[in-house]
């Protein structure tokens, strides 16, 4: 059902501006996409907590956690993972208006579901492509979803029954499956603050 047009969106009584001079940055959200057990994850929380060491409003948003939360209720029909997406992008928006830096760690694995977070975030988007491959991946495996889903017992599952098309046009690519969590970070790190997420040291 579409939203009822009697609702007015609230007028804030701080500011975006106000918040993101306050909190020493601007808003942003950063897509790491990549096949499951690419360290997504992993480096979301090493870049949630660096930020947090230097006083950065920071938040994750982590795939796994919203499904077991907010989207509980999805499945992983493509309706499903349109509407998983759909949810994350309104998520991370209302979060970046309130000047967060927004890391959403999801596997994202078709362009069409990346373009969500595209179209609804404009230029507060960043993609980077955590970039491992299917072989390490499924060495790492630290959930076992993928002997899983080798077995047959997981249908749909990324990588295996179900494709992942690699970012065309990511804004970064880091070698998550030949480079250390530390080294991904720092590469990270610097990039955001070229492209101006993060303040100048």
């Amino acid at each position: 059902m579409p939203p009822s047009s009697n609702l007015l969106a609230p007028v804030a009584s701080i500011s975006r501006a106000q918040r993101e001079v306050r909190n020493g940055h601007r808003g942003a959200a950063i897509l790491l996409t990549g096949l499951p057990a690419a360290g997504k994850s992993t480096l979301a929380q090493a870049l949630h907590a660096e930020l947090f060491e230097r006083g950065l409003q920071s938040v994750v948003l982590d795939g796994d956690s919203l499904r077991t939360g907010l989207n509980r209720d999805l499945g992983f029909t493509d309706a499903d993972r349109l509407e998983n997406i759909r949810r994350a992008s309104e998520l991370a928006a209302l979060l970046v208006e309130n000047g967060h830096i927004v890391i959403l760690a999801m596997i994202a694995p078709l362009a069409q579901l990346r373009e969500i977070f595209a179209q609804r975030l404009g230029e507060d988007y960043r993609e980077v492509w955590c970039s491992a491959s299917l072989a390490v991946c499924e060495h790492r495996d630290p959930k076992g979803h993928y002997g899983r889903a080798r077995r047959g017992e997981l249908p749909g599952f990324t990588g295996v029954s179900a494709p992942y098309e690699a970012p065309a046009q990511a804004a970064l690519v880091l070698d998550t499956g030949g480079q250390s969590v530390e080294a991904c970070l720092d590469r990270l790190l610097t990039w955001l603050g070229e492209c101006s997420v993060l303040p100048k040291a």
